[in-house]
C-alpha cells in the first residue's frame, strides 16, 4: 500500500471545490463559453502576478510557446528555419514548440548543479543561423543568470522562457520578449484541463499572439493572418480563477517540504538539488535528486531503480522527470550537434521525490528517513 503517493489530484482540489462548483455553475449561468468575463480577469491577474503588461490565455502550455514563436516571426523578429537553442533535459513539448513554428531546434547542455542551460553551454552552439534562446524554468527554478542575458544581448538573440512549471517564481515573464505557462491539473497552479497563458510587455506580441490563437482574427470577420484555434476555455478560466488566490500559499508549502529534504535527507548517494541564492526563485514544482553513483553493482544494476524499489517498499511513490533526454527522442534525432554529457547523466540518475498533494513536511520526514536506510550495497 502506498502511503506517500507521489500526487493526488483530487487531494489538490479538494480544499476548492465548493467554489470550483460555484464558478463552473457561474460560467454555464452567464450564457457565455468562448472567451468573456473570466478569461479577461484571468488575464488580468495573471499579467499583475507577473509584473507584465500583458496576458493571453489560451489552450495549453505548448501552444503557449508555439504562438510566441509564430508571432515572432509574422513581426519579423524571427524568420523560418532560424535556430533556437533549448535544453535538451525538459518535457518535449518544449522542442516540440519550436519545430511547430518552423524553426530550428539546438539542443544544448546544462549545469549539472541546477540542471538549467547557461552561457557557457549555449555560446559554443551560436551560429550566424541562431536567433533566440529558449531557457526552461525546469522544475520551478527560475533561469536567468545573468552572463546568459549578456550573452544574448551581445549576440542579438532574443529570449523566449518556457516557464510551464514556474508560475509563481519571482522575475518569471520579465527574463525574456514573452513566457509561456502551462496550467496542466499537475502544475502548481493547475486546471481542471488544459489551459495556458503568454505573459509580456510587448503589445505587439501580444497582440499578434491574441490574433493567431483566434484564428488569425483582427476583429470579427476580419482574418489578417493565417491563425489557429488555440483560445482559453472559459471554464477553465473560472477554475484557475478559484486557485489562483491560493498559488502564494502552494508555493510557500512546497518551500517548506523541499527545506525539510535539505535538512534531513542526508545519504552519501543521494545529492539534493541546489538552492538559488533568492529562494522566491523557485516554486518546487518537482524536488529532484541525483544518484551520485548511476550503478549499484558491476552487473549494472540502477541505483536509481533500487532507490525507487525501495522506496515503494516503504510506501513511497516517486516519478522521473524525465528519463529521456529530447535529443534521445526520434523527432528530435538531429538537434544535439556535440555531445551532451550532463543531460545525458541526469537523465539515468535523478528521481523526483513527493513534493505536490498530498505531501507535507511530515511526508517529507518520512521520505528523508527512509532514503537515509537505503542500504549503500
Amino acid at each position: 500500500m502506498t502511503q506517500h503517493p507521489f500526487l493526488s489530484l483530487a487531494d489538490a482540489n479538494a480544499p476548492f471545490a465548493d467554489q470550483l462548483i460555484a464558478a463552473a455553475a457561474r460560467v454555464i449561468r452567464g450564457g457565455c463559453y468562448i472567451g468573456g468575463a473570466e478569461v479577461e480577469a484571468l488575464e488580468r491577474e495573471i499579467a499583475t502576478l507577473c509584473g507584465t503588461d500583458c496576458c493571453v490565455g489560451v489552450s495549453n502550455g505548448l501552444d503557449a510557446l508555439r504562438l510566441i514563436l509564430l508571432a515572432l516571426i509574422e513581426l519579423g523578429r524571427l524568420d523560418p528555419g532560424d535556430e533556437v537553442i533549448f535544453p535538451t533535459n525538459t518535457f518535449i513539448a518544449t522542442a516540440l514548440a519550436i519545430r511547430q513554428a518552423g524553426l530550428t531546434p539546438v539542443a544544448t547542455d546544462v549545469d549539472p548543479h541546477t540542471m538549467l542551460l547557461t552561457a557557457d553551454t549555449v555560446e559554443p552552439l551560436i551560429t550566424q543561423r541562431t536567433r533566440a534562446i529558449l531557457p526552461v524554468h525546469l522544475y520551478g527554478r527560475v533561469c536567468a543568470d545573468p552572463s546568459l542575458l549578456q550573452l544574448a544581448q551581445r549576440h542579438s538573440l532574443l529570449i523566449v522562457e518556457d516557464a510551464a512549471q514556474a508560475i509563481g517564481a519571482t522575475g518569471v515573464g520579465r527574463v525574456g520578449v514573452a513566457a509561456a505557462f502551462s496550467f496542466y491539473p499537475t502544475k502548481n497552479l493547475g486546471a481542471l484541463g488544459d489551459a495556458g497563458a503568454v505573459v509580456t510587455s510587448d503589445p505587439d506580441l501580444a497582440r499578434t499572439v491574441r490574433s493567431l490563437a483566434n484564428y488569425g482574427a483582427s476583429a470579427r470577420n476580419s482574418y489578417t493572418l493565417a491563425g489557429y484555434n488555440c483560445r482559453l476555455d472559459p471554464i477553465q478560466a473560472a477554475m484557475l480563477r478559484v486557485k489562483l488566490p491560493a498559488l502564494a500559499e502552494e508555493n510557500r508549502r512546497r518551500r517548506a517540504i523541499a527545506a525539510t529534504y535539505h535538512a534531513l535527507v542526508a545519504h552519501p548517494l543521494v545529492e539534493l538539488p541546489q538552492l538559488p541564492d533568492d529562494p522566491s526563485a523557485h516554486v518546487w514544482h518537482q524536488f529532484v535528486v541525483t544518484l551520485r553513483q548511476p550503478r549499484r553493482n558491476s552487473g549494472g544494476a540502477s541505483v536509481r531503480d533500487a532507490l525507487q524499489a525501495h522506496l515503494l517498499g516503504c510506501g513511497i511513490a516517486t516519478d522521473v522527470h524525465y528519463p529521456v533526454p529530447v535529443h534521445r527522442q526520434t523527432p528530435f534525432a538531429g538537434a544535439a550537434r556535440r555531445s551532451l554529457p550532463v543531460a545525458e547523466r541526469l537523465a539515468g540518475s535523478i528521481l523526483s521525490l513527493p513534493i505536490g498533494a498530498p505531501a507535507t513536511a511530515a511526508t517529507a520526514s518520512a521520505v528523508a528517513a527512509a532514503i537515509n536506510a537505503f542500504p549503500l550495497r
